[in-house]
Order: structure tokens, then sequence, then C-alpha cells
């Protein structure tokens, strides 16, 4: 038997090059991508170490292992099928189209006084930012006493927590609710050991008598192991600061290197209470403020989890919408715009920009959103060599084995971590997972990646072709799923430099990543995908027609008599020429037939049922095409279980109570793959199975009485069925299952 991993009849080994005549010469990264794709063959064995995998367990694998963002299997709209009450196919809803658009939203750069970044250099805060913090401050009054009480107490204040939640507000409100006029910013690059130095007594004039009351804050201080920030540099400090009345607000993160220092854990406030508080403050009408609130966009912007700067920048937005300065639309854009904000922060390059590893890590998360956390991790720091070798060629990638902060990652990455069942082979199995907050980071992030950074694109590419050589389906499906944004992003470069190198490779495993991600792609809406698969399904390179065919397989649902119509044509051309018939492309009928089985057992299965019935006399490779392929159909079960109720069996049993014409389709394709003499053994296996089926399950027994009498309207017919239920063996050789004497009593006799 010939497997499909050759491109001819004959097989080949991994040494063999692609095919020379395909008719793609000329394309972009083709001829480096297939050198790639060969030496990544010989390093990871040859075709012959391959299982090709059947169409319906690479589509099982297709819906457990795809992200969220694409909605794989919630609707039925690529394959998905209803067959029996479930859903069994490929399957989606939209995807919003300004997420993964080529072209970005619009950006409108913004920044709130107290909710940016903390500035590196020293200055004066003006008395009129304390003013607005303090009125629009959001916080449990029994916790804002407690700091106060514990500041005047100590003179010094050490409040931790993650970026963005407030903090930095929290020190100069305090400070503002204490009475400190002026409050004094500290460059958070002080040396903890010159801390105290920093507190000099000031020099009294007119305008600012001595004895005023001082604050100070320090936001972010930056320590590292060598330079931490000590207990006795606060007790320096808070001599210093008592001798001139003065009090200083010390902010950190989760990982700031501390030595026996008192801390304080500040927590964010309810996002919905900081927005009401800041409209409170920005409009006059309270009733309008109120009605603001019960906006659409501001449900949806509240459920998607902002950083407090960002809900402080939407109020000053809402405020001017409600003073008829903006529309509505620009409220309906902001939640979108400051999470591409937020992505392309990620990316600058600057002072403090974030670390290479880091990115890569987040480019990582976005292909493995909702992934097992450490093998996210896991594949990041693969990606972060590629990124290292593509920016210092000469330098070593230096990936540290342990000190990786798991809190901190995720901090960055605006992601949270739970516990989930992952789908396995094994069947499900509890993992650490992480996943963005926002489900739309990881579409944003990567056209970001992709379109912003096209120096990436190597390191990025080599890393997807080492996905795709994986031997876990999650990681391949999860290198096609991201290919498919990619290609919604800018499909001519998707295409040259990843799917079609992928596509004409030897290697079974690299052309079923092209196949997930061609579906994954029109998925997501991008354009142009079944144009490209009539292409392939029409061309010389047995490979590419491969590729086409398995997609049909997934995504043909939706246009059934076209994808009919292809793999037709893909049958007859099989038999076109061939004097000899062991030359006959076993493996490639056998993929047809798989795709038409897929077919039958979408949501189109009616549609397709009708086509199969019409075409079925026109010449003969279009008959086999149509049998084997409704016989193919016949073996799946109810969740692939052994024992699971048939899936045509139920959907006949469906038709015939509703009165729909699949009650008559499958019947008469099932008399046509009886009395064919190349499917006869084939269709009579599958009754056989059926009926041990049947042995265990009554409702099956019930399906099948009802089928069996349908079949039956010819002496040969009658004989043939007879035979099968008399002579049957029960399980491993015991004796003939009882329900086969009753299921004979249905068959009508014809003599």
């Amino acid at each position: 038997m010939s497997t499909p991993d050759a491109p001819s009849p004959a097989r080949s080994g991994p040494e063999d090059p692609p095919a020379a005549d395909d008719g793609k010469d000329g394309k972009d990264g083709r001829e480096g991508a297939a050198k790639d794709a060969k030496e990544s063959e010989g390093a990871e064995g040859s075709e012959e170490q391959e299982r090709p995998q059947t169409a319906w367990s690479a589509r099982r694998d297709l819906i457990h292992h795809s992200p969220r963002s694409m909605n794989v299997g919630d609707r039925a709209r690529f394959g998905g099928s209803l067959v029996g009450g479930d859903q069994h196919g490929v399957s989606g809803g939209r995807v919003t189209g300004d997420v993964i658009m080529g072209t970005k939203t619009e950006i409108h750069q913004w920044s709130m006084p107290g909710f940016s970044a903390p500035s590196t250099a020293s200055g004066e805060v003006p008395q009129s930012t304390l003013d607005r913090l303090a009125a629009s401050f959001v916080a449990a009054e029994a916790t804002v006493e407690d700091l106060l009480a514990r500041l005047r107490r100590d003179r010094v204040l050490v409040l931790s927590g993650a970026r963005f939640t407030g903090r930095r507000t929290a020190a100069l409100t305090l400070l503002h609710r204490l009475g400190a006029a002026p409050v004094h910013t500290i460059d958070r690059d002080t040396n903890p050991s010159a801390l105290a130095d920093r507190f000099t007594a000031p020099k009294e004039t007119a305008e600012e008598p001595g004895n005023r009351t001082r604050g100070y804050v320090l936001a972010d201080l930056a320590t590292r192991r060598d330079r931490p920030l000590r207990e006795h540099h606060l007790l320096a400090a808070r001599d210093r600061l008592a001798a001139q009345d003065a009090y200083l607000v010390v902010t950190v993160g989760h990982t700031a290197v501390l030595e026996d220092v008192p801390v304080v854990e500040w927590r964010s406030p309810p996002p919905a209470e900081v927005l009401a508080a800041h409209l409170r403050s920005r409009v006059d009408d309270q009733e309008t403020a109120a009605k603001l609130l019960e906006l659409p966009y501001v449900t949806e912007f509240l459920g998607r989890s902002h950083q407090l700067r960002e809900v402080a920048a939407f109020a000053q937005l809402l405020g001017r919408f409600a003073a008829g300065e903006v529309t509505e639309d620009a409220v309906g854009q902001f939640s979108l715009i400051s999470l591409e904000n937020q992505v392309q922060e990620w990316f600058e390059e600057d002072e403090g920009s974030v670390h290479l590893r880091d990115k890569a890590f987040l480019v990582a998360l976005a292909s493995f959103d909702g992934g097992p956390y450490a093998l996210t991790a896991e594949l990041s720091d693969l990606l972060y060599r590629f990124l290292q070798q593509t920016q210092s060629p000469a330098t070593h990638a230096d990936v540290p084995v342990f000190g990786t902060h798991v809190g901190k990652r995720l901090q960055l990455a605006r992601a949270r971590l739970y516990e989930e069942d992952e789908n396995t082979e094994w069947g499900p199995v509890t993992q650490r997972k992480a996943a963005f907050v926002d489900d739309r980071a990881s579409l944003v992030l990567l056209r970001e990646v992709w379109t912003g950074h096209p120096s990436a694109r190597p390191a990025l590419i080599d890393w997807l072709r080492r996905l795709a050589d994986d031997g876990r389906p999650l990681v391949r499906t999860r290198a096609a799923s991201t290919v498919a944004v990619l290609a919604r992003t800018d499909l001519p470069s998707a295409m040259a430099l990843v799917i079609e190198p992928w596509a004409i490779s030897n290697r079974f495993r690299h052309r079923l990543v092209a196949v997930n991600a061609l579906t994954l792609a029109h998925l997501i809406d991008t354009p142009n995908i079944p144009r490209i698969l009539d292409e392939w399904s029409k061309g010389e390179d047995r490979r590419l027609r491969w590729v086409a065919v398995r997609a049909y397989a997934l995504i043909g649902a939706e246009r059934p008599e076209q994808a009919l119509a292809a793999l037709r044509a893909a049958a007859r051309s099989l038999h076109r020429g061939l004097a000899d018939q062991d030359a006959f492309d076993r493996e490639m009928a056998r993929e047809l037939a798989e795709a038409v089985a897929l077919l039958l057992l979408s949501e189109a299965g009616d549609r397709v049922l009708a086509e199969l019935r019409t075409h079925l006399a026109d010449d003969r490779p279009v008959h086999d095409l149509t049998i084997d392929g409704f016989v193919s159909a016949c073996r799946h079960t109810q969740d692939d279980e052994r024992y699971g109720h048939p899936l045509v069996l139920d959907w006949y049993a469906r038709s015939a109570t509703e009165g729909s014409a699949a009650a008559h389709g499958i019947p008469f394709l099932w008399r046509a793959a009886l009395g064919d003499p190349n499917a006869t053994r084939h269709a009579l296996d599958v009754l056989r199975e059926w009926v041990l089926i049947a042995d265990r399950s009554t409702t099956t027994e019930w399906a099948l009485a009802a089928l069996l009498p349908t079949l039956v309207t010819t002496p040969a017919e009658y004989q043939r069925l007879g035979h099968l239920l008399r002579t049957m063996p029960g399980e491993d050789g015991a004796a003939p299952p009882a329900v086969a004497a009753r299921l004979i009593t249905t068959l009508p006799v014809r003599q």
C-alpha cells in the first residue's frame, strides 16, 4: 500500500527533492524553505516512520487544540455536524474583523496623569493633580485609614503591588489626605543606600515656610540583588523625614528585592468603581453619569479587565462623549485601541523596553493562548534563541534554567493562570494553563509582530517550522492557527514563506499543518482560500492535491456543491492516462473517500447526500468515490467510541421520523454499496459492526430494525442480508448475538 507521503505512486524517502514541475517556480522563500524542510526531515526521521493520521482523527485534533479566539467547535459552520445531536465538525463563530485586519485601528495616544508610567526624574507634583486624583480615588475607607495610621506612625510606607493597579495614585492620595504640600517625586533609580540623602531641610522662603508638612513619593523603586532595599535604609530616611515633618511612600513591584522591609500589599480597586468615580468628577449631571455607565460599550469595556490607567482614560473619553465632542463609534473603539497601544508598548525598543526573552514569551503565549503554561514557556525559550540569533548572530542565547518568575511573566502579559482539562490521545488530563485576560490579545499581538516588526519574521518562521515538526498534536495545531492569523494579516507572505513550503513537503506531518492553517485561515475570513484549494486540486503536484482534498473535507460544508465537484474532478484525474491499474493511486482515493465522509457527516449532510445520489451514475471514478465515501461515513460512531451509536444510522432514524429526503437517500446508497462487487465486503463489515453495537444498545437496535427493511428490494438483497444475520459470529468468535435473530425477522421476504 502506498502512503500519501510520496510525490508519485512510488514511495519516496526524505531524501527525494520536491517535484520541480509543480507550476510554482519563483515563489518567495520556496527553495530555502524546501531545503530547511528536507534537513528537518533528516533530523526527525523519514516518512517511513510517520503514521499518517486519518482525516477524521486529524479533524478531532484540530477541534480539541485550536485556540479559543477561533471558536472552533462552538457553532456549525465549517463541517460542523449535529449528527447524533452533538457537535462533531470544525466549526466556529466570527472573529472581530478589526482585530486581525491587515491594517490596525487608528491609534489615539492618551496619557492620564497619575496613571502613566512613573517618571525617572524628580520633581514637584502640581497641587491641581493631587486634588484631581483625590477626587476620583477609590478604596475601602477602612484600608485608607489603616494606611494613614501607619504612615503617621512610621513616616515611611512601602506599598507593594502590580503595575497599573493605582498604587502610585494611592501614594499621592495618602499624602494629600495628610495635608502634605508640596509633594515631590523621587527618581526611581535612586540607590537605596542614598535614600536618606534625598531628604534635606528645605530653605525657608516667604512662599514656602519651612514648617510645612512635606510629602515624597518614590514610585517603582529600582532594586537589584546587589542593591536591595534594606530596613536600615528606611530607618535612616525616617530620621531625616521626622526632622523636617515629612512623609515618604515607596511603591514597589512583587519582584522587588527587599530585606527585612515591612510592606503593605496594594490591590487594585474594582474598575467599575474607578470608572464611576472618575465620571462623577468629570460630569456635572449625575444622571448623565449613570446613563453613561449603562451604555453597552461601557459594559463591554469593563468586561475586558482593562488596567486602571485605561479606565481613567476611558472616563475622560466618556466625558467628551457626553459633551458631544466625540462620537459613539470612538467610545466603541476605545477598548481595542487600548489593547493595541499595550501591544505596541510591549514591542517598543527604548530604555524601559521589555526584555527580548519576555517578548518571546508574549509571542508564544499568543500562539498557545489557553494552552499549558509549561509548554508555552518551553517553546518561548526556543523562540528566544531564534530571535537572539537574528538580533545578535555572534552572541549565544543563554536561557536561564531556573529563576523565571511565573507571576511576573503573567503580570507583564496581562494573563491569568488556571487549571483545566486538556484533551489528549489518552483522554482528558488536568493541566495548569495560561491565557490572556483579553481574548483578543493573541490576534492583535501576532498581527503586530508580523506586520509591525518584519525583522522578526525569519526567527518566527524558523520557530513555526520547528513547531510543525513537533510530535505533539497541540503544538502542531497551534503552529497552524498562528499561521492562519498571519495569513489573515498578509496572505501572500504567509503563503510563500510558510504554508506552501509545508504543502509541498514530502512529510505527512507538514502537509497536515498546511491543511489546518488553510482551514483556520478560512474560518477567520481570510479571502481566497477556496480559490487556492481549487487551483491546487487541479494541479500536477500530488502533494498540493492532497492538501486541497483534506482541506475540502473541513471547509467544504459551506459550499458542498463546489467542494464535491472538485472532489469528483480529482477522482477522475486519478484514472486519466493510467494504462497500468497497479499504478492507481489508492492512497489519494482513500483521502477523497474520507473527504466525502466528512462532508456527509457535516451540517450540510442533506445537500451532500442529494449531490451524491444525483452523480452516482456519472462514471466509474465518481461511483467509486461516492460508495467509498458513504461506507467510510458509516463507520463513524458517537464520540468515536467502539460501541458508540453509529452516526449515519442515527441520521437515518431522525430523518425517517421527520420524513426528510435522507430517509430515502441513505437506504439508496446502502443498496448501491451492498450491490457493488468492489464494496460489498466492506459494506457488510460495517453492517456486522452495527449489529454488534445493537446487541448492546436498544436505541441502535430500533434504528437498525427500521433501516434493514428498506435495504431489501430484490431476492438477492434479501439473501445477502439474511445470510449475514444468520451466520455472523459474536465478539471474539462467541455465539451469534441474540439481536441478529430478532433483526432477521424485520427483513421482508423477496422470492
